[in-house]
This record gives structure tokens, C-alpha cells and sequence, in this order.
């Protein structure tokens, strides 16, 4: 290792050792994003838990629907964003509800629109990073995607099933066991093992905790282990705060007794909790950076050089035979003032194409947003 020129025992610092203090602090004056999506058939208390996660009120302006107008409701998209501070570190929340998912007779394909908005949210990054203010990109990405799964039922459902497996290769998806307290530990253990099997039978993707470093200390390694053996999380969610044994406390009260949400011993809520904000979202938005939207990229970029392919041997064809009807090429027969029409007719093309992705014929549908 060179020394430059320093004594043998010198202590000289030159500084570097600042950066991770120099990003942390231009982070969080810039400040994080999140976007979490909530999906599952009405009544299992999405909405509740949401609100008990983030210790705030995303729908106090919703509108509750009677009986004969769900029975008309289609499935729909609907954002609602909150800016939240914690001591001096800003996060802004967005949550994307399914309001109608799972509540129709017929369900077939109900998760389509789900699957066409976390797309669009694709494109539209997409578009931006393609054009000229790259640097005030906003990230709609949906982030992480929380699948509530009834607890009356043997298992997870066909919808259940066609809806992970539509949107698994897309988003993050983690899957938690809804309304668990109507549930006996004994049921919710039973219910969790057959949901896993299930899971790894048909082939569904959820998202995996990454591996912790041999370096870790042991237990954030036995928290890291607790997380991956608690999937799905078995969760319950209020906003009301009772009296258990001279304890203020955030649960249900019941003629037997009180279900506590933040004790660990009647549900998974503090682990989803710990999991979502504490150590794994920064991970579940490198996922999406790094293996869904890639994805996605790459798919757009093979599809617009085909495209492009496809319309420079046309041409080309058309050229060479000085008609509109291409023949066969015969290889070896193209000249120099020939290439550079292709050249530029590639150029013409790819512009074309980028204009189409980022113009106004791209469709963007509006959702309800608050």
C-alpha cells in the first residue's frame, strides 16, 4: 500500500471517511419516496391497517358504498399521498388502493387494471428518463405491493392464486394473512404452513428477504430469520387505543379480553411493520429499480430495435428494387450512398419511436388521487 511519502506511524487523515455523512445528509434534505399498494377483496380490514402502520388517516374522506352499488362496482385505482416527517427525515407516502377487487359474482381477470397501472407507472418512468429533465423525475414505481388474504377459507383461493402469479414477475409482493384474531394461534399456524405450500406449489414469486452478511450481528440475524419464517403475516390493524391492565394500548376490545396489536404475541403487525419501514424498504425499491422496472426496460428497448429492424429491411427491400414490392435481397450489393439512407431512415425511425413513447398518444387514464 502506498504511503505517499508519509513516516511509518503517521496518523495523517485526509477526509474521505466523511462521505457516508455527506450522502446521508444530502438525502435527507432531498428527502425518500415510497409507493405501497394495497389488494384484496373488501372487509379485510386494508384500510385499517394501512392507517395503524403509518400512524395517520389516509381515508377519512372516503365514501362507503351500500350493498347495491358494490354490486355494480368495478375495480378501480385510487392514490392517496402523505408527506410525513420523523425527526427531521421526510418521507413521502403513497398508498394505491384496489377499491372493488375480489367483489364481483364474476371475477375473471378482475386483476387487470392492477396490472396495467403498476405498467403505466413503468412507462411513465420510463418516458422521463428518456427525456431531457432527467434530473426531476418523479418515482410513481410501485414499490411494494401488500396482498391481504382471507382468513375464511382452507387456503388461498383461484383469485388469490391468478392474482400473485399475474403480478408476481412485476412487483414486490408480500403476502399477510388479514383480520388473524379471528383466528386461534393454533388455526393461524395451520392456516401460514398451508398458505406456504401453496405458494411454492404453483409457483409463486413473493418477495424474498435478502441474506444477511456474515458480519451482522446475531440478532438482527435472528430478526432476519423470524421475518422469513412469519410469511404471510398474520395481522390485525386499529386505531383505537384501549385500556389492558392500567396499559394504554392500540387494540380490539373483545367480551373475552384485548387484542393488542404491537404485541407480538397475538400478531405479526410489528414485524410487517419493522420489515416495511425499518430495514427492508430501501431493498424492496432496489428490487424494483433493479429487477422489475429492468425488466420491463429491456422489454421496451428489444421492442422498439425489432420494430426498427423489421422497417429497415422493408425499406431496404423496397430500395434495392425500385418498387413497392420488396424482393429478396442479394447480399453484397449495397453501396455506400445506400447505407447512409439507412442510416438516416434508422435515425427517422428511432425518433419516431421515442416520440411515441414520450408524446401525447401515449395513454396515461386518470385515477382518483387525494
Amino acid at each position: 500500500m502506498c504511503e505517499l511519502g508519509l513516516g511509518k506511524g503517521s496518523q495523517e487523515y485526509v477526509g474521505f471517511a466523511t462521505l457516508p455523512n455527506q450522502v446521508h445528509r444530502k438525502s435527507v434534505k432531498k428527502g425518500f419516496d415510497f409507493t405501497l399498494m394495497v389488494a384484496g377483496e373488501s372487509g379485510l380490514g386494508k384500510s385499517t391497517l394501512v392507517n395503524s402502520l403509518f400512524l395517520t388517516d389516509l381515508y377519512k374522506d372516503r365514501k362507503l358504498l351500500n350493498a347495491e352499488e358494490r354490486i355494480t362496482q368495478t375495480v378501480e385505482i385510487t392514490k392517496h399521498t402523505v408527506d410525513i416527517e420523523e425527526k427531521g427525515v421526510k418521507l413521502k407516502l403513497t398508498i394505491v388502493d384496489t377499491p372493488g377487487f375480489g367483489d364481483a359474482v364474476n371475477n375473471t381477470e378482475c386483476w387487470r387494471s392492477v396490472a396495467d397501472y403498476i405498467d403505466q407507472q413503468f412507462e411513465q418512468y420510463f418516458r422521463d428518463e428518456s427525456g431531457l429533465n432527467r434530473k426531476n423525475i418523479q418515482d410513481n414505481r410501485v414499490h411494494c405491493c401488500l396482498y391481504f388474504i382471507s382468513p375464511f377459507g382452507h387456503g388461498l383461493r383461484p383469485l388469490d392464486v391468478e392474482f400473485m402469479k399475474a403480478l408476481h414477475e412485476k412487483v414486490n409482493i408480500v403476502p399477510v394473512l388479514a383480520k388473524a384474531d379471528t383466528l386461534t394461534p393454533t388455526e393461524v399456524k395451520r392456516k401460514k404452513t398451508k398458505i406456504q405450500e401453496e405458494i411454492e406449489q404453483y409457483g409463486i414469486k413473493i418477495y424474498q428477504f435478502p441474506d444477511c452478511d456474515s458480519d451482522e450481528d446475531e440478532e438482527f440475524k435472528q430478526q432476519d430469520q423470524e421475518l422469513k419464517a412469519s410469511i404471510p403475516f398474520a395481522v390485525i390493524g386499529s386505531n383505537t387505543v384501549v385500556e389492558a391492565k392500567g396499559r394504554r394500548v392500540r387494540g380490539r376490545l373483545y367480551p373475552w379480553g384485548i387484542v393488542e396489536v404491537e404485541n407480538s404475541a397475538h400478531c405479526d403487525f410489528v414485524k410487517l411493520r419493522n420489515m416495511l419501514i425499518r430495514t427492508h424498504m430501501q431493498d424492496l425499491k432496489d428490487v424494483t429499480r433493479e429487477t422489475h422496472y429492468e425488466n420491463y426496460r429491456a422489454h421496451c428497448i428489444q421492442s422498439m430495435t425489432r420494430m426498427v429492424v423489421k422497417e429497415r429491411n422493408r425499406n431496404k427491400l423496397t430500395r434495392e428494387s425500385g418498387t413497392d414490392f420488396p424482393i429478396p435481397m442479394v447480399p453484397g450489393e449495397t453501396d455506400a450512398e445506400t447505407e447512409k439512407l439507412i442510416r438516416e431512415k434508422d435515425e427517422e425511425l428511432m425518433n419516431k419511436l421515442m416520440d411515441r413513447i414520450r408524446g401525447p398518444d401515449a395513454l396515461v387514464p386518470q385515477y382518483i388521487t387525494t
